[in-house]
C-alpha cells in the first residue's frame, strides 16, 4: 500500500501565517537598500569576487549596516 502526500501550498506543510511570515514585505528606511546594496558590492570584491555567494554577502552587509547603526546611536 502507497500513501499520497499533497505538499501545503505554503511549503513545508505549513501556512506563510503559521510560518510567520507576512504578507507584504517590510520596508526597509530610507537610503537602508542602497547602504546594504554598496556594502554587499565591497564585501564581493574583497571575497574575490567569487560567483554563487550573492545571499551570504547581502547578509552579512545587512548585519554590517545594522551593526553601523546601532554604533552610531551609541
Amino acid at each position: 500500500m502507497s500513501a499520497v502526500i499533497k505538499k501545503a501550498k505554503g511549503g513545508k506543510g505549513q501556512s506563510a501565517s503559521s510560518r510567520g511570515a507576512s504578507a507584504t514585505p517590510t520596508a526597509l528606511p530610507e537610503g537602508m537598500w542602497e547602504r546594504i546594496s554598496r556594502k554587499a558590492y565591497e564585501l564581493w570584491v574583497q571575497r574575490g569576487r567569487q560567483e554563487g555567494n550573492a545571499l551570504r554577502d547581502w547578509l552579512d552587509a545587512e548585519e554590517a549596516v545594522k551593526q553601523e547603526i546601532h554604533e552610531a546611536r551609541q
